[in-house]
């Protein structure tokens, strides 16, 4: 700022002489002063960061609780992220599928479409993989054989989601326990002084509050991932659904 004043009094001085050159280098000191000033009267006033903010509040919740439901957090996003990134590797485009083992089947037959299976990831291809592999045993094994198997698929999309729920519930009941130990902590202060005065009391309610803030904070961030898996875990059963009954009729004609 100082610099770009100093170029505005050199410029001054060559463009209107040098009778202006005192009054301008006047006013621009005078406007440095006070910028100074004001720099330093708000610098007192400077708010902490995000990342500080959140760092000292998690301080002053006190790191019993507030270690514990962090924990609740990154287990919580480290199951989330893990289902996520497998049920995207598990989505397949069941009718790009259904066309080449259709296409399979008229072509090579069975071992053909069977192979065409092999080569293709996802729940949909390993439940045309068993349907085709039972098709020696006649429609109804072969049919048995989807149903049993689209289970287990489906086990499989909805492994360790349960623990997801319970952070989520977890993290609240952490937070709220927090706030009652808090609430106690600051009665029996006043006990102990005989006196009710807010200096007293002020930490132990702070204390409670932050708590519960972030046990909540925690519970809706894991929410929101929650409900994304599930909306992408039944989409996906969906699919295998309507993959099976397309995969007894592609059997049925091809069986003709």
């Amino acid at each position: 700022m100082k610099r770009l004043f100093s170029i505005l009094a050199i410029t001054g001085m060559m463009v209107f002489g040098t009778a202006n050159a005192t009054t301008l280098a006047s006013t621009t000191t005078t406007t440095t002063v006070a910028t100074t000033i004001t720099q330093d009267d708000a610098a007192p006033a400077e708010t902490l960061g995000f990342h500080q903010e959140l760092k000292k509040r998690f301080i002053e919740g006190g790191p019993g609780f507030m270690g514990i439901v962090l924990l609740c957090l990154i287990l919580g996003l480290a199951i989330a992220i893990e289902r996520i990134i497998f049920l995207n590797l598990s989505t397949t485009n069941t009718k790009k599928l259904t066309q080449d083992v259709e296409d399979a089947l008229a072509s090579g037959g069975v071992e053909a479409a069977k192979e065409v299976c092999r080569n293709t990831k996802g729940p949909v291809a390993s439940i045309y993989y068993q349907g085709l592999d039972r098709t020696d045993e006649g429609l109804d094994a072969a049919e048995k054989a989807v149903v049993a198997y689209g289970g287990v698929q489906m086990g499989q999309l909805e492994k360790n989601v349960s623990w997801i729920s319970l952070f989520i519930a977890l993290a609240p009941m952490l937070g709220f326990m927090g706030t009652v130990i808090g609430m106690i902590q600051a009665f029996d202060k006043i006990e102990a002084a005989g006196d009710m005065q807010p200096s007293l009391v002020a930490g132990g309610i702070k204390v409670a509050l932050l708590t519960t803030v972030f046990g909540l904070v925690v519970a809706i961030i894991l929410q929101i991932f929650y409900n994304y898996i599930i909306a992408k875990i039944d989409s996906i059963v969906n699919n295998m659904e309507d993959a099976s009954i397309t995969l007894m009729d592609l059997l049925i004609r091809h069986k003709k």
